[in-house]
């Protein structure tokens, strides 16, 4: 099968289609003839060299698939050859056929086209297990999604609003604000306009965020602090703007905030299970009614994966997926 891998670290010209086995399922592993995958962060920090796979997995890059289950482990149950599924891998997602394990996947929803269905499971996952299982967002609260025009920021904005949160984002240009606007959001600040915490505290009539999905750590981390209600809660899902920052304890102390954050990829099968088992009962009614879907940027063919991972280095709103059906 053809895989794509990155021998050496660098720019989208890294990326090398190469061939590697098809590998066979074991234990509750099935395989899958590949559909979709999408072009995640994750992948474009690995190809750079910085986000190397765990243990034990392999070097091809992608972290989430979606396809048609062609053989099963001898311990599998729950999904039969012919199934449409879709769900996480810890690697191998670049590649025309993968394993996975079968409780980190999900029935496909009906009436979904691949290309939709491949673009939930990272962002998805993502922001279900941080947002609502960590962040504890509930119905009334306001929640400040940072890169709301990214792939995660718009998981998050449908996500929260189909919990009757208020969403206020940032975003770096007036097309992106209008489009997470129209997608729900209450609020929405240019960052290279507006102060985001002078704006968010006057959208709010002073109160702030109880929640806050930040993207960017760096010095946004104190400003998060000083735009937090009191007992507001910061979760920090990724760092684009690197790992230090200077805080001020006494806001944490004086306001009774709560600062935490996680990664994804390298939690265990179990964990990601429950997310999966979560998403299925609260958002699989949605997606089969159409809502609550990815914003899709741009599908580009498996064969122009340097293309796609152009696009995710440029200005881009919402998923870049990689296909693997041949139409664009």
């Amino acid at each position: 099968m053809k895989v794509v891998i990155a021998p050496e670290p660098g720019g989208p010209e890294a990326l090398q289609i190469v061939e590697m086995e098809t590998p066979t399922p074991s234990g509750r592993e099935v395989l899958v003839e590949v559909k979709a995958a999408g072009v995640n962060r994750p992948d474009v920090m690995q190809r750079m060299g910085g986000y190397p796979p765990p243990p034990g997995a392999s070097d091809v890059l992608g972290l989430e698939i979606a396809g048609e289950v062609i053989a099963v482990g001898s311990e599998a149950s729950r999904f039969a050859v012919g199934d449409r599924v879709f769900g996480l891998v810890a690697s191998g997602g670049y590649a025309e056929y993968a394993v996975i394990d079968e409780r980190n996947a999900l029935l496909a929803p009906a009436g979904v086209d691949w290309t939709a269905v491949g673009g939930i499971p990272e962002t998805y996952f993502t922001v279900w297990t941080n947002m609502i299982q960590r962040g504890q967002l509930t119905k009334g609260e306001w929640v400040l999604i940072h890169g709301g025009s990214s792939g995660i920021g718009t998981t998050a904005i449908q996500i929260a609003k189909a919990r009757g949160a208020r969403v206020a984002i940032t975003a770096g240009s007036a097309e992106k604000c209008q489009k997470c606007l129209d997608l729900g959001a209450d609020v929405a600040i240019n960052y290279k306009e507006e102060d985001f915490v002078e704006a968010l505290t006057k959208a709010t009539d002073g109160h702030g965020f109880d929640l806050c999905l930040d993207m960017v750590g760096g010095e946004y981390v104190n400003r998060n602090l000083a735009a937090a209600a009191p007992g507001g809660r910061l979760v920090q899902i990724a760092l684009q703007a690197g790992p230090e920052a200077t805080i001020n304890v006494w806001q944490i102390m004086a306001k009774k905030l709560w600062f935490t954050g996680s990664t994804l990829r390298a939690r265990s099968v179990e964990e990601k299970a429950e997310i999966a088992n979560e998403l299925e009962q609260e958002l699989m009614p949605l997606w089969e009614n159409g809502q609550c879907l990815p914003v899709i940027d741009s599908v580009y063919p498996f064969e122009e994966v340097v293309d796609a991972h152009r696009r995710m280095d440029a200005p881009h709103i919402g998923k870049v997926i990689l296909s693997f059906e041949g139409d664009r």
